[in-house]
């Protein structure tokens, strides 16, 4: 049998591409960045096909670094950012950008179909409320809104499928992925047909779901050719970043517990039996027979990411200088201020925010400002207001019926020794660390090596590949602290959200 596993990773900001052997060790990876749109107020699209072309290029620069051998791939997982609706002709030809998660132009229509619906009834079959974030709306705003790219629309693909069509000519959806429409009963895994006639989205340009680790094609000649990989290898359907970074992380038991570190934050929690919350966010896991009850923050990696862009000039210019990198340095300013920030609070509704607040017009806030703070407080703010979130989540999760023991981090931010720490204070569990910065294009690649026969199962899989690289347990009396400054983040967006979402109806 061919040795090598390949895992793809359509992020947010950039894709991933990770070839493992069967025991999970990273043989070679490579990283490709794209560019996020941002258009209008509220906005936040891309273009897939850009996508491909970065994939393409970073297939191809890994082939020719390593002594791999396309032809050793034994076969290819894909995972990608949720809630994309990528309108494609019945050639394949994508018609528009995509908005993706950010994205929340459709609140007017979110409000109106849940009207004319009724939220219990949409909530009943879909185990999600209806949001301007998820795939729904965005099919509806085609309809209204460039009728042009509506009549041409053959299917609405997903961002791992997409990228799956393009190496096999294949338009499929993951299970996984469904919970991006309404009209996806989540209990059964299929597509609900009253429900479609209810949003007034054809069933016709919903594809065939598919389990996350079947295989659904393998490469085509033309993909071979663009790709460098190998015509004939076995493609999987894959699945959300979120659950194949779930399963990288090794969670795959009831209870089992991911905390996601990249540009969204949040955590998916592995259940075992329906549970649904209007809050939280409800997915079927890429693990047959799981559910991910799910929250997610718009802020995590991706505020860091925004801050260090935005005033990390001086962080570059002394990391070329020292051999460091510019986020050691702002991690190093943040270790040398006090936890709670001498009192500096972040709200990371960078845009809008998911759960469980679900306002698209939430805004972020630094709060507590004097001349006595640095740069390193308003970096430890961030990581400590993207901590609460996190926080927030868990507690509503909780209420829920879902409560969680210890979680398992993965992401690039789990690669900071004081951000998972302040994790770990703040929401009072222990974070255990696997190696954090493969969880996700693991999964992908734990679905192609289920699919092709490679691990017999997801128990030998994860006992193969998943290795705990650290532990933090609570500080007790930095939560403390932390418990005091997490009241406030709370009252700090009761007190402002009026005024947030007055000003957002007023923009829009």
């Amino acid at each position: 049998m061919k040795p090598y596993l390949l895992g793809i990773d359509v992020g947010t900001s950039a894709c991933k591409i990770a070839v493992f052997d069967r025991n999970g060790t990273v043989l070679e990876a490579a990283t490709g960045e794209y560019e996020v749109y941002y258009p209008q107020t509220g906005w936040a699209e891309q273009d897939p096909d850009e996508w491909w072309r970065v994939i393409c290029s970073t297939m191809k620069y890994i082939f020719s670094k390593s002594r791999i051998k396309p032809e050793e791939i034994a076969g290819i997982g894909i995972d990608g950012q949720s809630w994309s609706a990528i309108a494609v002709d019945k050639e394949g030809s994508v018609l528009t950008n995509t908005p993706i998660w950010m994205d929340t132009r459709a609140d007017d229509i979110c409000r109106e179909l849940s009207g004319k619906i009724g939220e219990q009834r949409i909530f009943e079959v879909a185990g999600n409320s209806l949001q301007p974030s998820y795939s729904t709306a965005k099919i509806i705003w085609y309809q209204r809104n460039m009728p042009e790219v509506y009549e041409n629309i053959y299917k609405v693909l997903q961002s791992n499928s997409y990228i799956a069509y393009k190496l096999t000519g294949q338009m499929t959806q993951d299970l996984s992925q469904g919970y991006g429409f309404h009209c996806f009963d989540m209990n059964t895994g299929t597509w609900d047909q009253a429900m479609c006639e209810a949003l007034g989205i054809p069933a016709k340009i919903l594809p065939d779901i598919h389990p996350c680790h079947e295989v659904i094609g393998t490469v085509t000649k033309t993909a071979a050719a663009q790709s460098g990989l190998s015509e004939g290898t076995p493609v999987v359907a894959g699945g959300l970043d979120a659950a194949c970074g779930t399963l990288g992380a090794g969670v795959i038991h009831a209870g089992e517990t991911q905390e996601q570190g990249g540009q969204a934050g949040g955590m998916s929690i592995c259940i075992d039996s329906y549970k649904a919350d209007p809050r939280l966010i409800l997915s079927c896991h890429v693990v047959p027979g799981k559910w991910l009850l799910q929250g997610g923050t718009t802020g995590g990696g991706g505020a860091m990411r925004w801050l260090e862009k935005e005033f990390g000039a001086f962080e570059r210019e002394e990391g070329r200088r020292t051999g460091k990198s510019s986020l050691d340095l702002f991690n190093e300013a943040a270790g040398s201020v006090p936890p709670g920030s001498d009192g500096l609070i972040f709200l990371p509704y960078m845009a809008g925010e998911r759960s469980p607040l679900w306002n698209p017009y939430a805004k972020g806030v630094y709060y507590g400002m004097d001349f006595g703070k640095t740069k390193g407080h308003f970096i430890r703010a961030v990581m400590e207001g993207v901590a609460m979130s996190l926080r927030h989540n868990l507690e509503v999760a909780a209420e829920a019926g879902a409560a969680v023991d210890v979680l398992r981090a993965m992401g690039g931010s789990a690669n900071s020794l004081l951000w998972t720490q302040i994790k770990s204070d703040v929401t009072g569990k222990p974070v255990i660390v696997p190696s954090s910065d493969t969880a996700t294009t693991l999964g992908a690649a734990i679905l192609a090596g289920v699919g092709v026969g490679i691990y017999e199962d997801f128990e030998e899989a994860v006992k193969l590949t998943v290795e705990n690289k650290r532990y933090h347990v609570p500080n007790q009396a930095d939560r403390n602290i932390y418990d005091r400054n997490y009241r406030k983040y709370l009252s700090l967006y009761e007190h402002l959200k009026d005024m947030m979402v007055q000003e957002g109806e007023n923009e829009s």
